[in-house]
């Protein structure tokens, strides 16, 4: 039963892993002229930091194993550039900016550092 229950969960990370993704280039490459404006200065910079650690850690706890964490920032973070240049080449109302990239990578490697303090012991 006790197995059971835990590859049932290693399914779910991976699923909330894979939509947490998506949502992320799904939020990248929409028109954001619906949604309301915040009038402090760069508050987009947090929300790519937040969005990028929350993708990293995902992916990490999804895959939980020590091997794998570098290569998983590594992946969050192309996949940031990635989007970035989407934002540029695709799209007419966005644009790919080089601080956005270094709040993704920011984001990414807090989220390494949290994974690692949070599972020392256990991966």
């Amino acid at each position: 039963m006790q197995q059971r229950i835990k590859h049932l969960l290693q399914a779910s990370t991976f699923l909330i892993a894979i939509a947490i993704t998506i949502c992320i280039a799904y939020l990248s490459l929409i028109k954001t002229t619906n949604f309301p404006v915040i009038a402090i200065s760069n508050i987009d910079k947090f929300y790519h930091l937040i969005a990028y650690f929350v993708l990293t850690f995902s992916w990490l706890l999804t895959l939980k194993k020590s091997k794998y964490k570098y290569k998983v920032l590594i992946a969050c973070v192309l996949y940031g550039i990635i989007l970035e240049v989407f934002q540029t080449t695709l799209t007419e109302y966005r644009a790919g900016e080089m601080l956005d990239f270094l709040a993704n990578t920011l984001g990414g490697l807090i989220a390494l550092g949290a994974f690692s303090l949070f599972f020392k012991k256990s991966i």
